[in-house]
């Protein structure tokens, strides 16, 4: 094998914003690898793209090839590429059943790709989403390597899967005791009901969600490797140690945490860099509350309704990034009259106290800010990691998936954080969030003190993990070269048969 040859990478996200963002930051982090070595093509559908090319870095080198993509047999309305945009929430098991029709047409690709005249972009190694697992049998029937590529954390991800693939929660019978160990992950301890999504809660292995989710995460131990949006030292006793049980011990890859070099246009966000720079710059130091539940969840109204009640008395500085709630189009319109208490954006803004932002906001830049003191937080692990880069401590409100037990390793594994309420139908307790929020906030107290002094340390370990420099390489670059140097081995070896 040639030098200039087998250094394509082809990367392939689920359509989905919190999918697609680690995907764009890996492609990236590849792309920039030294000497340029390795060339970078990102597969996505033909109506996520241009969102994607958005988020490139200016004269990126990154090549992005459109997959086609029909959701119209499986009940998905037309021009319907991305959850974001799924008009109804339990439309998201058909959308994942349509996702399995995009094999053929990724085989495609990749078979172009490979017969490409002069070899150059024959794939060295296809990395895939965690709900793409299937991929591998198009990988391998080409003699590439295969990985299936996680944004989540180990742990959060652990219990996941676990959970999906043993349905542990049903029992002997159809009825739900009201916690529950994992089999298979003790270390875990014990899952509450309501650390379970509305479809985990309901499935038993034969309902349609179940049956095609399953179908989707077994695939999984068949892959060549593992990799994780995560730090080895974070979990390498827990979550990370239970992959290695059921999947091997040398396919387990820690590689984060990436982040994209490239924050969204603020043609459509509802604030500029600089104008939250400049309010948080008018602020005490530690004195403001963040408040974001990402790009694709938001709660109930009567749970906002009570938030805001909850800020209010609180008294605390805060920012508060605002989307329609349950049941309303979440990219839409916010109507703060009828979903806030009477009067309150105008007595935040009169006061100086509190900052509401339509849509979405510069989270990196507000975390990184000296002004902030905590994170409001659905624990989606890409906000996790954001937060705990900056050394700043979590106020969990877990929606969905993962999220509840990303919320529950913060709390109860690092101890950086705490969880004020679950989910979007649980109830908001006033006293009990307000208390939280001062006790996460208040660094004066001893609790509050060792959170903080907790978070400053995961800060230092996910520095050093990512540090490349004066001779040293942290654990996240040494396991990134390891992937790198096994896909070429593997590679190699397959097609020398």
């Amino acid at each position: 094998m040639s030098e200039t040859e087998n250094r394509n990478i082809v990367l392939f996200p689920f359509m989905a914003q919190g999918h697609i963002i680690p995907f764009l930051a890996l492609a990236h982090q590849l792309s920039q690898t030294r000497n340029n070595y390795y060339s970078v093509t990102l597969v996505t559908t033909q109506l996520n793209i241009p969102q994607v090319r958005l988020s490139l870095p200016p004269n990126s080198s990154i090549h992005v090839v459109g997959i086609p993509f029909s959701g119209d047999g499986y009940g998905i309305p037309s021009g319907v590429e991305n959850t974001d945009s799924l008009p109804h929430y339990h439309l998201l098991t058909n959308f994942f059943e349509a996702s399995l029709s995009l094999k053929p047409q990724f085989r495609k690709i990749i078979s172009d790709l490979c017969s490409h005249a002069n070899g150059r972009h024959r794939p060295l190694c296809i990395i895939t989403d965690m709900f793409f697992g299937w991929t591998e049998e198009v990988a391998r029937e080409f003699g590439v390597f295969n990985a299936i590529f996680c944004g989540c954390g180990g742990f959060g991800l652990a219990c996941f899967y676990s959970l999906w693939m043993n349905l542990s929660h049903r029992g002997n019978g159809a009825s739900m005791s009201d916690e529950i160990s994992l089999p298979d992950f003790p270390e875990a301890g014990k899952i509450h009901v309501t650390q379970m999504s509305e479809f985990l809660r309901v499935a038993d292995g034969t309902d349609k969600f179940s049956t095609v989710f399953r179908k989707l995460l077994l695939s999984w131990p068949k892959a060549d490797a593992i990799v994780f949006n995560t730090v080895e030292q974070l979990e390498q006793s827990n979550g990370l140690a239970y992959f290695r049980r059921i999947l091997g011990k040398d396919v387990v890859f820690s590689i984060g945490p990436i982040f994209s070099p490239v924050a969204r246009s603020e043609k459509t966000t509802g604030i500029t860099s600089e104008k939250c720079i400049q309010w948080l710059d008018s602020r005490p130091k530690k004195s403001v509350l963040y408040i974001s539940f990402g790009s694709q969840n938001t709660i109930s109204a009567s749970q906002m309704m009570k938030l805001a009640m909850v800020l209010e008395a609180s008294g605390k500085n805060f920012i508060w990034v605002v989307r329609p709630p349950i049941g309303f189009d979440i990219n839409g319109e916010f109507r703060s009259e009828e979903w806030l208490p009477k009067g309150f954006e105008e007595r935040i803004s009169e006061s100086s106290r509190g900052l509401l932002v339509r849509n979405w906001a510069p989270q990196v830049t507000i975390l990184a800010h000296e002004a902030v003191s905590a994170f409001l937080s659905h624990c989606g692990w890409n906000s996790v990691m954001e937060s705990l880069s900056h050394g700043v401590p979590i106020i969990g409100w877990p929606l969905e998936a993962e999220q509840f037990y990303n919320a529950k390793f913060l709390e109860e594994e690092l101890g950086v954080g705490v969880e004020v309420a679950r989910g979007v139908s649980s109830r908001v307790g006033h006293k009990e969030m307000v208390e939280k929020i001062d006790l996460v906030m208040n660094i004066g107290t001893n609790k509050g003190g060792e959170i903080r002094r907790k978070a400053l340390k995961v800060r230092k370990m996910i520095k050093n993990a990512v540090k490349d420099e004066d001779g040293f390489k942290g654990s996240s670059v040494i396991a990134m070269e390891k992937l790198l140097n096994t896909a070429m081995l593997v590679s190699e070896q397959r097609n020398s048969i």
